[in-house]
Order: structure tokens, then sequence, then C-alpha cells
């Protein structure tokens, strides 16, 4: 198995803007789908606090009023377990949760390699710690057809990343998906 990141993201390389707002990064319905698809396989979320403090509202779906696409995905995020990487957090409130207070890469690497479904890094901050040490294995990311010219970028600042296009799609609404396998680092 393999740890995954995928991540939304602006043209010009943010997950949020400088105010850090991720609205224009919402997925039309046909991305949604598409993204569900791309999620259904996980086993695991690694995240840090802010992105479990924005996910876990994916306990609490679907509402009346949300689509299949939401229901969907609610489901995907609900049967996946979740660990939460976090100094400050009192306590996790989702089931299948566990909280860790530090990332510890070779913990990170055991739990990938004795997974049976692939295990994704949610959030550029965790992913980043990932990145460093050499774990991530495939990049996700879903260009938004915006500038928003600063706020918190998808690829860590300062970390070389070599690697090969896999797979892409352009979606209607203008959002490309891009694909890549990451190259392991250089001895």
């Amino acid at each position: 198995m393999a740890l995954l990141y995928t991540a939304n993201t602006s043209l010009d390389g943010y997950t949020v803007d400088s105010s850090g707002s991720f609205d224009f990064t919402v997925p039309s319905e046909e991305v949604h789908a598409f993204i569900n698809d791309r999620q259904r396989p996980i086993g695991t979320y690694l995240y840090g606090r802010r992105m479990y403090e924005t996910m876990r509202v994916w306990q609490e779906l679907p509402g009346d009023r949300d689509s299949e696409v939401v229901a969907d995905y609610a489901g995907i995020w609900q049967a996946a377990d979740k660990v939460v990487y976090s100094a400050t957090l009192p306590e996790v409130g989702t089931p299948r949760t566990r909280l860790e207070r530090v990332f510890e890469p070779d913990a990170v690497r055991s739990l990938v390699d004795a997974s049976d479904a692939d295990v994704a890094v949610g959030g550029p901050t965790i992913a980043a710690a990932a990145f460093r040490a050499g774990l991530v294995a495939q990049v996700e990311l879903f260009v938004s057809p915006v500038s928003v010219g600063g706020g918190l970028p998808a690829l860590p600042l300062g970390v070389r990343l070599e690697l090969a296009l896999r797979d892409q799609r352009v979606f209607e609404n203008g959002t490309v998906y891009l694909r890549y396998d990451v190259s392991p680092p250089a001895a």
C-alpha cells in the first residue's frame, strides 16, 4: 500500500487564500463524484489539527438537503480510520479516530506498510512533514481555475520533489485533475 496526498488548490498553488478561505475550491458535483471515486479505496486518513477540524463535519452529514454525491463522500469518510497529529487538540470527537501528539515518520511508514488499503495524508502542513520524510508515493491535485495571490501552499516550500505525471483530466467547470508519482528522494 502507499501514502497518498490529495489537495484542492488554486492555479497559483494555494489550498487556502491569505484570509484562510478555501471557498474557491468547492467542487462541482462532477468533480466531487470523481473525488469520491478516488477516495473510496482509502483505509486511513492522516490529519493535522486544522484539517481534522475542517473534515469532521463529514461525521454529521448527510443532511436532508445534501446531494447523493455529498452523502456518498460522508459514507466514505465515516468508514475510514483517522489519525490526528496535534500537540494542542485535547481530544478527538469522531469514531474510528485516534490522537497522536507527534508525527513520527517511522511509525507512519509502519502504518502504511501494515495497511491493507492505501493511506492518505490530508492537509498541506502535515503533508509537508510526510514529504520531508520521503513517505509520500503519489500526489493528486485538483486545480481550480482561480489565482488567489497567496495563502497556504499545497506543496511544501524548501522541498524538491521529482514528479512523474500519471493521469490528468479537465472538468467542465475548468478544474484540472493531475496525478503524479513521487520519485523517492536521492540517497
